[in-house]
């Protein structure tokens, strides 16, 4: 049970963070934006293998297909890595816990909580889940 809060709470901050992201200053978005274009972006073949990676939990399945539409169709693209790597991390963390019975269980939970709180989060940039 408490992995189970433990996931909660990075899933919280994640979401934290992806919401504090609208609220940054024109020099940090600048400066993101430079830094962005010095690094090369994830390569279409890893976009794409991660993103046909289901979780096995109808509610998460259906959250990052929702989560990843919204980056992509509506967030700026200087500020999609951000976005991308919180989605990556969530579904790493979220495969690795479906594959356990005793954390399986609880995660259809932590994605509706999760796609609760990105409903609100994501409306900065006209999503709409």
């Amino acid at each position: 049970m408490s992995k189970s809060l433990l996931m909660v709470f990075m899933l919280m901050v994640a979401i934290l963070l992806v919401g504090c992201e609208k609220s940054e200053t024109s020099t940090n978005r600048e400066a993101t934006a430079t830094a962005t274009q010095s690094k090369p972006a994830a390569s279409p073949a890893t976009t794409t293998a991660s993103s046909t990676e289901a979780i096995g939990v109808t509610e998460c399945d259906t959250f990052i297909a929702a989560y990843e539409k919204c980056v992509h169709d509506k967030v700026p693209e200087a500020a999609r890595a951000q976005f991308n790597s919180s989605l990556a991390q969530w579904r790493h963390s979220w495969h690795d816990l479906a594959k356990n019975p005793q954390t399986k269980a609880t995660l259809a939970s932590v994605c509706k909580t999760s796609l609760d709180q990105a409903k609100q989060s994501m409306k900065a940039y006209g999503c709409t889940f």
